[in-house]
């Protein structure tokens, strides 16, 4: 019998882990996880506020960092600090990038959430941690808004690998699918090989059956309860359905014959948050070929000891699911108004995590350089 991890990606379907610490990066659990069968790794701003504020496994660098420079930023403290984190990793997961020829093995860093609206900002950071870091198997994770959607495209065309997140819609998604065919277009006419670069696109899943499920109850009909817990997965389902149509090989065979890759569906935000329902709910629900599901390490740990895998369910309940998303909008539900505010609601919240994390990292700061003097 087939590990669980293993048999998903005997479906086509990664495994990537959406949390990062540095204990986790020295202490060999990483290095374990990979061998069972994790392919990759997400991080965002709220996950580094949570690995940076609540160990000491960083005292010791940002000492180190703090001796070599006591008038250092806390911002610049910080990139230091999570570079270092992404570096190690990347490190970890490049002979998964070398045994896949740049197909799987990826790390991702996020550009500052307070660039979401400025499309130059974004593109400038961008530039400045893919040079940072410099490893091949990095992403740059550049949000789905508005002033996001011309940076992917510009960073996609100069080689820069991206994974476009914060979608929660397929408005958004068409839109970062766009994006990056028209980037491999450019680079393409510029001359540049279009199978150096990657990207992936983000769907936020867990984040709609929690905004949803709030607007069915305030209802409370019978038929507006029954959709409790349905509408995620039916919108990840329309979004990957779309994929399949954009991106399968004889959908762009132009870029396709010259090696391009398909910018591949993540499955994002899986951790269950309503605990009436399965904590493995949005990893069964959602699987298929060419896709990634990042998991935190708690939802991982569940689906290897419970999850079962029962064929392609992305695949799967399409009709179903096309017939959820009527009785929602026969209900009076405005889905797409929902889905638009959790993506402004998705930018503030990584917006707050990121300057929490800074006042917490100036405070570490402060007491560090009190005991140095």
């Amino acid at each position: 019998m087939m590990a669980p991890l293993t048999e998903l990606r005997a479906r086509g379907q990664s495994v990537w882990l959406d949390e990062i610490r540095r204990e986790w990066l020295e202490d060999g659990t990483l290095k374990e996880l990979i061998r069972r069968g994790v392919t990759g790794l997400t991080s965002n701003p709220t996950i580094f506020e949570r690995a940076i504020t609540t160990s000491m496994a960083y005292d010791a660098a940002i000492r180190s960092h703090l001796t070599q420079d006591p008038e250092m930023e806390t911002t610049a403290l910080y990139e230091a600090l999570a570079v270092e984190d992404i570096r190690m990793a990347a490190d970890l997961l490049r002979p998964v990038y070398e045994a896949t020829e740049g197909g799987d093995g990826y790390v991702s860093l996020e550009v500052s959430p307070h660039l979401a609206h400025d499309t130059e900002g974004t593109i400038a950071e961008a530039r400045r941690l893919w040079r940072a870091v410099n490893r091949p198997n990095l992403m740059i994770k550049v949000p789905a808004t508005p002033a996001g959607i011309p940076a992917i495209e510009a960073l996609i065309a100069e080689g820069v690998n991206v994974n476009v997140t914060l979608i929660f819609s397929p408005t958004h998604y068409e839109a970062a699918a766009e994006a990056y065919w028209r980037g491999l277009r450019r680079r393409a006419e510029r001359g540049g090989d279009p199978r150096s670069v990657a990207s992936v696109a983000s769907f936020f899943v867990s984040r709609i059956d929690t905004a949803v499920d709030r607007a069915l109850e305030a209802l409370g009909t019978p038929e507006a309860l029954a959709l409790r817990g349905r509408i995620a997965v039916a919108v990840a389902k329309q979004v990957y359905r779309r994929f399949r149509e954009r991106f399968l090989p004889e959908a762009f065979p132009e870029l396709a014959g010259r090696g391009a890759r398909a910018q591949r569906v993540l499955w994002a935000s899986t951790s269950t948050k309503n605990p009436a329902y399965s904590d493995v709910k949005y990893v069964e629900e959602l699987i298929g070929p060419d896709t990634v599901n990042t998991m935190p390490m708690a939802t991982l740990q569940a689906f290897e000891d419970h999850g079962r895998v029962s064929g392609d369910t992305a695949l799967e309940g399409w009709e179903a699911a096309k017939a959820d998303l009527a009785t929602l909008a026969r209900l009076g539900i405005d889905l797409e108004v929902i889905l638009e505010q959790l993506q402004v609601e998705g930018v503030a919240a990584f917006a707050r995590s990121y300057d929490a994390l800074l006042a917490a990292l100036e405070e570490k700061r402060a007491q560090l350089l009190s005991i140095l003097k």
